[in-house]
């Protein structure tokens, strides 16, 4: 790959989660980023909910480690996003809204998902909408 510059990536939250705890094939993408291929771009309201699924029963963080995975696997490899534009895109699930106003505003080039209602749409307003196994065997431009 011969880039100028990293790709410009919005996680959606089942693969920022997935990478984080789990590792894998969303691992890769973390690490990825932390090899400065990738930027993930992060607005409040995307890390608001990051933060809320980290802390469900199920995977029994304490609050100091959802801190320290924030910390450490996302702030240093993410640029902030200040999100003005309104998404009303996914009438089946609203809350998805967010991931697209944030590949608007942060000018993404591409969106990674496993929710099936983002990848139903494919493509949004020229950016690209992939699961994580798509990202990873497709080649970039």
């Amino acid at each position: 790959m011969n880039r100028s510059r990293p790709l410009r990536l919005v996680l959606d939250t089942n693969v920022f989660v997935s990478a984080v705890l789990f590792g894998g094939k969303p691992g890769r993408i973390l690490f990825g980023a932390r090899e400065g291929n990738f930027r993930l771009l992060l607005s409040a309201p995307v890390l608001k909910e990051y933060v809320t699924v980290l802390a469900y029963p199920k995977f029994d963080l304490a609050a100091g480690d959802i801190r320290r995975l924030v910390r450490e696997d996302l702030i240093p490899w993410s640029e902030p996003v200040q999100v003005a534009t309104k998404v009303r895109f996914i009438p089946e699930d609203p809350s998805d809204d967010k991931f697209l106003a944030l590949a608007v505003d942060g000018k993404a080039d591409m969106v990674i998902s496993g929710d099936r209602h983002l990848l139903g749409a494919k493509m949004f307003r020229d950016i690209p909408i992939l699961s994580v196994d798509e990202f990873l065997t497709e080649p970039r431009r």
